[in-house]
């Protein structure tokens, strides 16, 4: 793990409550799809964000920061690197990253900006022409909601093992994708998960859910993963 200066290149708003932003770090590092890194506010204040971006895509690292209310934890970050233009890290970290000592095909599920967890792990999958099949699961609440629909729309026409499956719960009048509570939407769609292997991000609570709904729908536990899981009661 190293701390590493990063240049903010770009911070621009997906929408009105998430941020795209882009770190041109001072020196490469190396990560896995799935990892995470630490913003450092102070010696005593490091926040951790999930990469968005795979191995694959190059130096640059991209993240998608939740945040709206003024004074909240993830937009005081916002609100630095607008400042500095500039933000230190610590990279990488994480033991929920991608596994390739198996082949099962794979089930991302995310909730909200937890899909940039999952993300990272789809754009290494399809850049390294992985071969299982991985069907991808976002959930929000509206489909306005989901900021690179159009990209995960187009890698799926690009990647022919992956489906993707986005999943609302106000219901547009035209909408044909998956309707409700996104674990739900997977398991009405499995009905036994223990070949697969299983990748979550989201608030905690919506991966303790997922976890739980899993293991009673045939899902070893050994075959999830998620930062949130060892946190989990």
């Amino acid at each position: 793990m190293s701390e590493i200066n990063c240049q903010v290149v770009k911070l621009e708003a997906f929408n009105d409550s998430v941020f795209h932003v882009v770190l041109r770090p001072s020196e490469s590092f190396n990560y896995e799809a799935g990892q995470y890194l630490m913003v450092k506010m102070a010696e005593d204040d490091k926040r951790p964000f999930s990469i968005a971006s795979s191995p694959s895509d190059g130096d640059l690292i991209e993240l998608h920061i939740g945040a709206s209310e003024l004074q909240s934890y993830p937009m005081q970050v916002i609100e630095r690197m607008k400042a500095d233009g500039e933000i230190t890290i610590l990279a990488p970290h994480g033991e929920a990253q991608l596994d390739n000592d198996n082949q099962r095909p794979i089930i991302l599920v995310a909730g909200g900006t937890g899909f940039s967890y999952v993300r990272s792990i789809v754009r290494e999958l399809a850049a390294t022409k992985d071969e299982r099949d991985v069907t991808l699961y976002w959930g929000c609440k509206a489909v306005e909601h989901m900021y690179l629909f159009d990209e995960m729309q187009a890698l799926a026409s690009s990647y022919n093992n992956l489906t993707f499956i986005p999943v609302v719960e106000d219901v547009p009048s035209d909408w044909t994708g998956g309707i409700g509570q996104v674990h739900k939407a997977v398991l009405s769609d499995v009905s036994d998960l223990s070949g697969y292997e299983v990748y979550a991000a989201g608030r905690f609570e919506m991966v303790g859910v997922v976890r739980d709904a899993f293991l009673e729908q045939g899902m070893k536990i050994e075959q999830m993963h998620g930062d949130a899981l060892p946190y989990l009661k």
